[in-house]
């Protein structure tokens, strides 16, 4: 089942964030090339797709999992977390409905 993992970060995470990046990256191109990712990205503090020094706000990951518990194990693993990005993390079901495949 796809789960959506929205996460907002903590105020003036952007040093962090950059610092822990590669890694994070890094998790998501094995989600990628496993093909269980549908989308991914983080939110711009800004109307901009580089809010530059502004940051950003959290992310959204919407990938597939077996189970709920599967999804949180992995969120739980993220650079971000460890790296004190997020300042909360919430994992919801997703049924995706558009576009149809």
């Amino acid at each position: 089942m796809w789960f959506a993992i929205i996460a907002q970060d903590v105020a003036e995470s952007l040093e962090k964030r950059m610092a822990a990046r590669p890694a994070h990256l890094a998790r998501l191109d094995q989600l990628q090339n496993e093909g269980r990712m549908l989308l991914a990205g983080p939110f711009p503090a800004i109307e901009s797709e580089n809010p530059g020094p502004a940051g950003f706000t959290g992310s959204l990951i919407v990938a597939e999992f077996p189970s709920q518990a599967d999804a949180e194990t992995w969120a739980k693993a993220d650079p971000y977390v460890a790296a004190g990005v997020y300042q909360q993390v919430s994992i919801k079901p997703f049924r995706k409905v558009l576009p149809a495949a």
